[in-house]
């Protein structure tokens, strides 16, 4: 891509990203994920109401008149994306493809993140890790990962979620926020394991990014389809009931499967269709984890 047209395609996300991040999304995210916990600030005089267990005594006893303790959320997080960038992620049937949403909600969460000094870092992976930018904080820091998320040219195609989410294990020693953002067209059974251990180091969150055509196929007769992961084509007779019954009880079961799979592990999660309005979907997802807190 010509540097000219990447700024320009830079920029846009950026006004986008960073408007919804602020007047939608500010008051969220801060409620939807904490910080480290509560540090102390400063002493103030006793008033009515305050809990009797945060009365500083030295201080009480020094002025001859209660005085209690205020403590503040220790708020700096670090939040780190790790983002599906195999050949399935180019999908898409509606206006947007897979990749396109991925890049938006990615972008959000990053200008999310800095406005609330938060450090951001992202994994790119595929079947493989393909690019690991380590946390920082900046809004310099946040361009270069909306570059890298636009420009990106993965070296492999196919996935495996479960290595990724080991190397983010062992990669970030520290608790952190970690979505990750993919389409999950990944049936290793490793993946529970790695989840599992991931999520009780860190704060794990799950974005499952889908189209339209990936649950009901339409009867238009022979179709040839390809794999974007393996390469390979296949002709489908899409007006056999049969063979479109095949096609979503497989969805279905995807569906299931992953349901089951971020229940057992602790997980939240929500599912995000390429047509629809994310917004809203993130949205939920922050208020029903900020009731939880």
């Amino acid at each position: 891509m010509e540097t000219s047209e990447l700024l320009k395609k830079v920029r846009k996300i950026e006004i986008k990203s960073r408007g919804l991040s602020k007047n939608i999304f500010a008051g969220e995210y801060h409620s939807a994920f904490k910080g480290r916990g509560m540090a102390f600030s400063e002493v103030r005089e006793y008033q009515f109401g305050d809990d009797i267990r945060n009365i500083d005594w030295n201080v009480t006893a020094r002025y001859s008149h209660p005085y209690v303790k205020i403590y503040e959320e220790e708020r700096e997080l670090t939040v780190m994306l790790l983002i599906d960038v195999s050949g399935s992620r180019d999908f898409g049937t509606s206006e947007k493809t897979k990749k396109n949403v991925i890049t938006e909600i990615s972008a959000i969460l990053s200008f999310s993140a800095i406005q609330n000094n938060d450090k951001i870092g992202v994994i790119f992976f595929s079947d493989t890790i393909e690019k690991f930018i380590p946390p920082k904080k900046g809004k310099s820091h946040t361009l270069r990962i909306i570059r890298e998320l636009i420009d990106f040219k993965p070296q492999h195609s196919r996935t495996n979620i479960a290595d990724a989410i080991r190397y983010f294990t062992n990669a970030i020693k520290k608790k952190c926020t970690a979505f990750v953002i993919s389409d999950f067209m990944d049936d290793n059974p490793s993946l529970e394991l790695a989840l599992s251990i991931a999520n009780n180091k860190h704060d794990v969150v799950a974005l499952n990014i889908w189209d339209d055509r990936e649950k009901e196929l339409p009867p238009i007769g022979m179709v040839k389809l390809k794999d974007a992961e393996s390469g390979r084509y296949l002709w489908v007779d899409s007006s056999s009931r049969k063979v479109r019954k095949i096609y979503s009880d497989y969805w279905n079961h995807h569906i299931h499967r992953l349901d089951t799979l971020f229940k057992k592990c602790g997980v939240d999660y929500v599912s995000i269709n390429t047509k629809e309005d994310y917004v809203k979907s993130l949205m939920t997802l922050f208020r029903k984890r900020a009731v939880k807190q």
